[in-house]
């Protein structure tokens, strides 16, 4: 069985199982072809699975014979995209099979109603996405934060920067508590949640002890990463991580990470038209030969157009039934000349 989403499915609407099933085919694809019908849904569909279960051919033999199939109109191999977490669009690979063969058009026609199904089933994100700003964006106006001694401090999330977590309005939360270095000096009382970062760091790590006037000098770009949407605490690993044993120059050091490694910016509620469609989510169909992808139009028989090709010349060249009945008669009249008398 293949992986939960993956594998074999069946295509509506097909005939009862009968002796007769694919009788017009050649042995080999018929014997394939009768070994795949019995597959129940989700089984593994790849050539290397199928030979190791199909002991008369090897992957060449399968792969050939399910290029036949899929010219015969039984099979159609596709790949499908789905939500993962966050914003992850992670894809599976299907094979829809049909014992009944059936031509392009039906296979056009169907592949069509299962992007329609896709498609509905990812409105519902689509729409969201349209009426409440990303996680990321920023908070607009935010309300005056509560004063008094019953204002709690809201934990920090530890979150990588795709990660759905709630917008933080920086001017509304408590900051974070400053490390312990003394009383309050003019750079400590009211910082920036940056600067407060950078001058964390040291008590994590005695490597990256900074002084008051390096925290100052490398504020502005840690704040740019805050702009960004990440939190404090990825912004702390992200620095912190992988050191090497020596750190001649912490501020140096740090400059040069928060210059190379700035994430990117993601977009914000209002970079996204109100009436912009979502990005399309398309289902390919995948050469059953190459497994090159594409619209199911572009690939009728289920083979790009290199493959069919080849398949075309494969087929016109293979000896017909006459043909190999004649050379079996004319071998085994050879080997009773050679008999000895």
């Amino acid at each position: 069985m293949a992986k939960p989403g993956y594998g074999k499915r069946s295509a509506p609407d097909q005939r009862p199982r009968t002796r007769d099933d694919f009788a017009l085919l050649p042995t080999r694809e018929r014997y394939v072809a009768g070994f795949v019908d019995h597959l129940p849904e989700g089984a593994a569909m790849s050539v290397k699975t199928l030979a190791k279960q199909l002991p008369l051919y090897g992957q060449q033999a399968i792969s050939t014979a399910l290029n036949a199939l899929s010219v015969a109109g039984h099979l159609r191999r596709v790949r499908c995209p789905v939500v993962g977490a966050g914003d992850e669009t992670r894809w599976v690979f299907r094979t829809f099979w049909s014992r009944t063969a059936r031509d392009n058009e039906w296979w056009n026609t169907y592949l069509a109603t299962e992007q329609a199904t896709l498609a509905a089933a990812l409105e519902p994100e689509a729409s969201a996405l349209d009426t409440a700003p990303p996680p990321w964006a920023p908070a607009e106006d935010p309300p005056p934060a509560p004063e008094g001694p019953d204002t709690k401090q809201a934990p920090e999330p530890a979150a990588v920067p795709q990660q759905r977590t709630p917008a933080r309005a920086p001017d509304t939360e408590p900051a974070p508590p400053a490390p312990a270095a003394g009383p309050a000096t003019p750079h400590t009382a009211g910082a920036s949640p940056a600067y407060l970062a950078l001058a964390r760091l040291g008590r994590d790590d005695h490597r990256l002890t900074l002084s008051a006037d390096d925290c100052a000098a490398l504020e502005a770009l840690a704040a740019e990463w805050l702009a960004r949407g990440v939190s404090v605490d990825y912004l702390t690993s992200a620095l912190a991580a992988g050191l090497p044993a020596k750190v001649d120059s912490p501020v140096g050091f740090l400059r040069r990470r928060l210059n190379d490694k700035v994430p990117p910016r993601l977009p914000t509620a209002g970079s996204l038209s109100p009436g912009a469609p979502a990005p399309a989510r398309r289902l390919l169909v995948e050469c059953t030969d190459c497994g090159r992808p594409g619209p199911p139009q572009a690939l009728p028989d289920g083979l790009c157009r290199l493959c069919r090709t080849t398949h075309s010349g494969a087929a016109e060249n293979s000896p017909r039934p006459a043909e190999i009945a004649d050379v079996k008669a004319h071998m085994t009249n050879l080997r009773d000349l050679l008999k000895p008398v």
